[in-house]
């Protein structure tokens, strides 16, 4: 009997942060259920934390996902969560073991995010194609072309500094936010950061029609306007999920499945889940304002803070004795299966920083959102929340800069009371879930995707 031939073999290279890495292993489960087999890069330091997180359990596929990983350009102490800083170091320290692994392995196809689209310089080298993922919105990869564009006019310098502050909207259909908000501006730590990020940005631009198509983690009908100002033809494959029945073996955190069985004794419609994400930090007094507020709601929530949530780190003896204050009322975790929480029946709204992994969850599932924006994108995806979409509320903060208890309780019963949010948010649940349903427009952009990555 004749073998079967081999799975057509395809890396997949994700930006190192938590955001990037998830969604892209959610999309390597999709290539290895169409046949494909996957290698799945890390950075050594993101591979450690992974395999820690797994504890002993494997990658589920079959074996088809092999994880690799190299250097990240930093040493064990380096800051990574200065984003400018990570990026700048990247290219240096991972393209020779890429391309070495790439002729070594005869991997014809990279998956790259565009974060790392530095990888295309290999295309005509060692003659790999890729494909680019955005780990954010469409809408949001638009507005990174128009950064030539805005330095131009003036609103920003090339040290990715605001000059001068104007609303910005690419088109009525798209989201609109102030200069301020730009995702370079609070990116980057230090001016040295944000010049880095802006310098990439510029470099990178002109070099992603190298890319053979741009893949999003969106659907159609939420992004039509934003798809066509994509450089080169996109393709729609969102909302992505990860498999139902295990880890998709890309947390940095081991979830705390505790939750799950405490939102199954709580009332249908009850729960306030608040998470921001994995890297967002809140101080002190921030910190104790939302540990209040969430109190004073009345309602059961379900708290994710992770061990750097807090800028000095969060003190086990003041999480034990809020723990303490709100047994019986609330759960705090320090990591959660998201998905399958957003899916529960218990779940009421979602505190969410509004990252573009969470708000397509929280879209995927018909949650209504009270957005909680930190930096980056996070902005443009609280203007399609409640701007465009008309399903959450902004928490906004006081005078100096704090969202108090008072608002947090006011905007939480305002959000449960209003009927007409959740409406919308069950209507845009049903057309996510038609879209990644066999025949709809993600389904089919992800057969599409398949096809091309089994060309030479």
């Amino acid at each position: 009997m004749a073998a079967s031939p081999p799975r057509p073999r395809v890396m997949v290279l994700p930006f190192p942060a938590q955001g990037h890495v998830m969604p892209l292993m959610e999309l390597s489960h999709r290539l290895v259920e169409h046949g494909l087999e996957v290698v799945f890069v890390n950075t050594d330091f993101n591979h450690a934390r992974i395999l820690a997180a797994l504890a002993g359990a494997t990658i589920p596929g079959g074996g088809a996902i092999d994880l690799v990983s190299f250097p990240d350009g930093m040493g064990p102490d380096g800051d990574r969560t200065d984003i400018g800083k990570l990026l700048q170091g990247l290219p240096a320290a991972m393209l020779g073991g890429l391309e070495e692994t790439i002729r070594s392995r005869k991997i014809r196809w990279v998956v790259a995010d565009v974060s790392m689209s530095f990888v295309l310089e290999l295309v005509p080298t060692v003659g790999v194609r890729v494909a680019l993922f955005s780990t954010f919105s469409a809408a949001n990869f638009a507005l990174r072309l128009q950064v030539p564009k805005m330095i131009e006019d003036g609103i920003i310098d090339e040290t990715g500094s605001m000059k001068r502050n104007e609303r910005i909207q690419l088109n009525p259909k798209m989201p609109a936010i102030d200069a301020t908000e730009l995702p370079w501006i609070s990116l980057g730590k230090s001016p040295e950061s944000r010049r880095a990020m802006i310098q990439t940005v510029l470099k990178n631009n002109p070099t992603f029609r190298l890319a053979e198509t741009i893949v999003c983690n969106t659907f159609r009908e939420i992004e039509s306007a934003a798809l066509p100002l994509l450089p080169i033809p996109a393709l729609a494959i969102g909302p992505l999920e990860a498999p139902k029945s295990t880890s998709a073996g890309g947390h940095f955190w081991a979830e705390d499945e505790i939750c799950l069985p405490w939102l199954d004794a709580q009332a249908p419609g009850s729960v306030v889940y608040v998470a921001f994400g994995s890297l967002t930090v809140f101080d002190a007094e921030r910190l104790q304002e939302l540990a209040d507020g969430l109190v004073l709601a009345g309602r059961p929530f379900l708290w994710v803070v992770r061990p750097n949530f807090a800028a000095d780190g969060v003190g086990e003896g003041w999480l034990d004795e809020f723990r303490r204050r709100v047994a019986g009322k609330g759960l705090v975790v320090g990591w959660a299966p998201q998905q399958r929480v957003l899916s529960h029946p218990s779940v009421a709204c979602f505190v969410s920083h509004c990252g573009w992994n969470s708000t397509m969850e929280g879209v995927r599932h018909g949650v209504p959102f009270l957005c909680w924006p930190y930096f980056a994108d996070q902005f443009l995806n609280q203007s399609y929340i409640c701007d465009l979409w008309g399903i959450g509320l902004r928490i906004r903060a006081d005078e100096r800069g704090i969202v108090t208890k008072e608002e947090i309780r006011g905007k939480v019963a305002r959000l449960l009371r209003d009927e007409e949010i959740r409406a919308r948010a069950l209507s845009l649940q049903g057309a996510s879930c038609a879209s990644v349903a066999d025949g709809g427009a993600s389904h089919q952009d992800l057969l599409k995707l398949v096809n091309l990555l089994r060309e030479d």
